[in-house]
């Protein structure tokens, strides 16, 4: 029998991704309209939320929509169903779709918008253009029997533990014996009620990042033998990874700035874009931040970057950037349609992992509002 997910077992994987936390202060993500306290069957992935969109996701069934851009952005002061955004909403209630946002918190989340964008032009040795943010480091040490190290070991990786650098799986392993009274009431899986067990554990260590600690250790206790669980968690004073807006990486190999534009056109989907060429020499070091980048340009130039690709861009700070030596490449805001694809396979597989039947699908409705001719 199929097991549908519950919305809200969606949004926690989605926060998985893109904790609500990595937001910018004010940015209106969350649940715009709707409830999410029900099995769902379909999602759908959008990056607008249009008339157009919503239509397509009561024509295909879907029950949820997660969009990048909050449809509600500003608080409204009424709702008039003769008006676009009135529309909108009455067709969701009426149709019980609920509508969620993961917009700037998307952007940031590592494997989010901006590392989506920079695979798709082939960067390599990214960073972070601009951080924002500094994730603190939590030590986990658990407990585990002999025999059971291994299970626990993997499920805790899997969950996202142990990534130092380019290196997963990371543990250190300690040998000893632990002790333990069973008492009323209990149903030991090692031991007997009422007598003191001693017991050839190991003792598994393993660091996470703070934004992990939960799922790691609901994995750790699941794959855990014992009734109650022995472990300890200690804040680090280690430096964790910076996150941050954009990415900035360097091409395979370089490129002339008109082969760059065609590049740019080809991997993300494009028909014409703006280009401003301040650099003089061939294309190599990239920077790229997928919606409004204006408030970049000073990272890019100071991380050495050749161009910044970017969703917008206003004509006097074109010419800032221009006089600096960077050229800018402007494929326009809608390029973040990336975001469809790259969320819909990450839920896909992460969702049909813990054995859920819904179905993940990118709305096919073209929300760019600008024609090219």
């Amino acid at each position: 029998m199929n097991k549908f997910a519950n919305g809200q077992s969606v949004i926690a994987e989605l926060n998985t991704l893109a904790p609500k936390h990595l937001a910018e202060e004010g940015d209106p993500i969350g649940l715009q309209v709707g409830n999410l306290n029900k099995p769902v069957k379909k999602v759908m992935i959008a990056l607008d939320v249009l008339e157009e969109v919503v239509d397509e996701a009561i024509e295909t069934g879907a029950e949820l929509i997660i969009a990048h851009h909050p449809m509600i952005y500003r608080p409204l002061k009424k709702i008039d169903l003769s008006m676009p955004q009135g529309r909108i909403i009455e067709k969701l209630i009426k149709n019980d779709i609920a509508v969620y946002a993961a917009h700037t918190n998307l952007d940031v989340a590592k494997g989010g918008v901006n590392d989506w964008l920079a695979q798709a032009l082939g960067l390599e040795q990214t960073e972070v253009l601009k951080g924002t943010r500094e994730v603190s480091l939590v030590k986990l040490a658990v407990y585990v029997p002999e025999d059971y190290a291994d299970t626990v070991r993997v499920a805790m990786s899997a969950a996202g533990a142990g990534h130092i650098g380019q290196y997963s799986h990371c543990t250190f392993n300690t040998t000893g014996e632990g002790t333990f009274k069973p008492l009323e009431g209990t149903k030991p899986f090692i031991g007997t009620q009422g007598q003191i067990e001693r017991v050839k554990e190991i003792k598994v260590e393993t660091v996470i990042s703070e934004d992990l600690v939960k799922p790691v250790v609901s994995s750790m206790k699941k794959a855990h033998p014992y009734e109650e669980v022995a472990y300890d968690l200690y804040q680090l004073e280690n430096q964790g990874e910076t996150l941050g807006i954009g990415k900035i990486g360097r091409l395979a190999r370089e490129m002339s700035f008109e082969q760059f534009i065609q590049h740019v056109k080809e991997t993300l989907d494009v028909p014409s874009l703006r280009a401003v060429k301040g650099h003089s020499g061939p294309i190599r070091k990239v920077a790229v931040v997928g919606g409004d980048g204006n408030k970049f340009i000073s990272a890019a130039i100071m991380k050495g970057a050749d161009v910044l690709v970017t969703g917008d861009m206003y004509y006097h700070n074109a010419h800032d950037a221009q006089a600096a030596g960077l050229s800018i490449i402007d494929p326009g805001h809608n390029v973040e349609k990336i975001m469809k694809r790259g969320l819909c396979e990450y839920l896909t597989d992460e969702m049909k992992r813990k054995g859920y039947a819904t179905e993940f699908f990118s709305s096919e409705v073209h929300t760019d509002p600008f024609l090219f001719f």
